[in-house]
């Protein structure tokens, strides 16, 4: 099953499988402001909404604490957009 974190110390959400890095969503801080710079999963794991949770889970984290996303890889482009 695969398991969530959010990952402060990081600036990222990651998904885990086993121990396992399968995926990440990477943000920047800027001003008050979150960059959302990146996201990946490993292709063996591509279409299972891995990755829009990742976004989501930055953005909803964002949120929480009234910081503004900027969106500028073009997965969270999509995703935010």
């Amino acid at each position: 099953m695969v398991e969530y974190a959010f990952e402060p110390q990081n600036q990222r959400s990651a998904a885990y499988l086993d121990g396992q890095l399968i995926g990440e969503c990477v943000y920047q801080v800027r001003q008050n402001a979150w960059l959302i710079v990146h996201t990946e999963v490993a292709p063996e794991f591509g279409g299972q909404g891995i990755a829009r949770k990742l976004v989501m889970m930055v953005a909803d984290q964002a949120a929480d604490q009234g910081i503004e996303v900027v969106p500028i890889c073009s997965y969270a482009v999509k995703v935010l957009g």
